[in-house]
């Protein structure tokens, strides 16, 4: 079975890789490749098209082939929060959480990552159009087998953009590097408190597996929980989890990654996450429901999963 990821040099992502790697998808009966394929909206279109059983990415990018959630579910969450940072030129970033050093610069963001910096640029007063706030995908980062967070990390430091909104991986490469500067991280704090739920990272699934074969599906989300447990338990469990996967330098950051995002380790996906989650996705247009709790999420299925394995 496949399961398909946008971005897989990152923590964003990291408990699907280390659910295979150190085999918690194994476990539990499963038989799982983890295989990039971006950006998001093509991942989701994978699993609408069925070349992949399962996807692991922002939840709400979801609504980029399944309209108003229908025809898939979100599984669990492999962490709380929306989850990317943004990062300017360290001689353009001036003070924490001033969105006005936006003003005239080019900032790289993938297609539906970008909606939540967006979103972010209006709650602060900021217009992209008045404020020459040029929001896009970097230019050659768009094939399938881009990891995005590293490879605008590389642009920021080369000076072909002035600052990035991306994951976690990317942001620590340019802040070690010296040349960039975390101006947003909204998990911690900076920007709207309503900021944390418009979006998280989730396990999804299509309806048609689930109808098929919900065991199958519990399994998986039972594995992510499973190993989000684990790497609580012992965050260098990570670095052993991506040395087949990651490059030297990026397997070198990752436990330490890792161990930052261990208050967010919660596979739960909560009814008011979700509606808060919709009215973002509202906001931003992609929505035009509003579909109930159980339209989202398979919560018909949190018995199975949430049950020790073979139970």
């Amino acid at each position: 079975m496949k399961l398909a990821v946008p971005d897989l040099i990152t923590n964003s992502y990291f408990p699907a890789v280390a659910a295979a790697e150190l085999g918690f998808f194994k476990r539990n009966g499963l038989d799982i490749e983890v295989e990039l394929v971006a950006p998001a909206g093509r991942t989701y279109e994978a699993l609408r098209d069925g070349t992949a059983d399962f996807v692991v990415a922002e939840a709400h990018a979801g609504l980029a082939a399944f309209s108003d959630w229908r025809g898939m579910k979100l599984l669990c969450a492999l962490s709380q929060g929306m989850y990317w940072f943004l990062v300017m030129r360290a001689e353009l970033a001036g003070e924490r959480g001033d969105l006005s050093v936006m003003r005239g610069r080019r900032i790289a963001a993938a297609p539906w990552v970008e909606m939540g910096l967006r979103r972010l640029l209006i709650e602060g007063g900021i217009d992209p159009v008045r404020d020459d706030v040029r929001i896009a995908p970097l230019e050659g980062s768009l094939g399938p087998k881009v990891n995005i967070g590293v490879t605008v990390a590389r642009a920021l430091e080369e000076g072909r953009v002035d600052g990035f909104w991306a994951n976690g991986m990317g942001a620590e490469l340019a802040v070690r590097g010296g040349f960039g500067k975390i101006v947003l991280d909204v998990r911690r704090g900076d920007g709207p408190a309503a900021a944390f739920d418009y979006t998280l990272p989730t396990l999804a699934t299509s309806d048609a597996l689930i109808a098929r074969s919900p065991e199958t599906a519990a399994a998986a989300a039972r594995a992510i929980a499973q190993t989000l447990e684990a790497l609580r338990a012992d965050p260098s469990l990570a670095t052993q989890a991506a040395r087949s996967v990651f490059p030297p330098q990026e397997t070198e950051l990752i436990a330490e990654l890792v161990r930052r995002d261990l208050p967010y380790y919660d596979p739960a996906l909560a009814p008011k996450m979700v509606a808060n989650m919709n009215q973002f996705c509202r906001d931003m247009g992609v929505l035009t429901g509003h579909p109930a709790y159980e339209d989202v999420v398979a919560s018909n299925l949190f018995p199975l999963w949430m049950e020790p394995a073979g139970a």
